[in-house]
């Protein structure tokens, strides 16, 4: 009798991207999450952005994203890294950073509550994702002052 030795494919780690996107001011757009039971973090202040579809990349994907959620475009899009929602829908997520400096409050919004650009020093007032937190604050203590 032999054993037959066969490797067992580990699923692929789900993949998401957001964008840390800035104006002028400094400031940093955030959207008001839906409070519905069903989504990841109802309810918090997050990032713009949201799960690859099968076989995207997350560059792809944050560019969809943007369009999808709040008719924004940008060609300023940075890759920053990537961290995982361990609290979460423990999908691993890429950072991306970008310039906007329109009127967040014309943009036609198809998911959540609200959008809003906020200073980094009101940050703390906000219910934010912890994993979003810790991209955000890895993003303000790497930009140049």
């Amino acid at each position: 009798m032999h054993s037959e030795n066969t490797a067992i494919e580990e699923p692929a780690a789900a993949r998401g991207a957001v964008a840390i996107i800035t104006n002028r001011r400094g400031e940093l757009l955030l959207h008001l999450r839906d409070d519905l039971p069903h989504i990841a973090w109802p309810a918090h202040w997050s990032l713009l952005g949201g799960g690859c579809d099968p076989g995207e990349d997350p560059a792809t994907a944050i560019v969809r994203e943007l369009d999808e959620e709040a008719g924004l475009t940008t060609d300023s899009l940075t890759e920053l890294g990537e961290i995982t929602d361990h609290r979460g829908s423990g999908q691993i997520i890429t950072f991306f950073a970008a310039h906007w400096d329109g009127d967040e409050t014309r943009l036609p919004l198809s998911e959540g509550v609200k959008l809003q650009f906020f200073a980094p020093e009101h940050l703390d007032i906000l219910t934010i994702p912890p994993f979003i937190r810790d991209g955000i604050n890895r993003y303000l203590a790497a930009r140049p002052s």
